[in-house]
């Protein structure tokens, strides 16, 4: 079945977005050192005031020159601490 027919058959399975360009970090795997796409999800507490926690939760894309960091399809996730002096 082609994909236009998948798409009028049932709509709702399929999002339109357009694809971001995420920053990349140097990722070692297997002895190889690859630049390895990521995007940065901050924690933000609200309440009488707002503040944003330094770090957060970085979504990785797990396989080499992938854009999925989604942990559903195929991404994973890293905790990411900033330390000042």
């Amino acid at each position: 079945m082609n994909s236009l027919i998948k798409l009028k058959k049932n709509p709702r399975n399929f999002i339109a977005q357009p694809t971001l360009e995420l920053s990349t970090v140097p990722s070692l795997c297997d002895g190889e050192l690859y630049p390895c796409h990521v995007d940065l999800r901050p924690y933000i507490l609200r309440g009488k005031d707002s503040w944003v926690s330094p770090g957060g939760l970085t979504r990785v894309a797990l396989r080499k020159g992938s854009l999925v960091v989604n942990s559903s399809q195929g991404g994973g996730c890293k905790d990411t601490w900033v330390v000042g002096n």
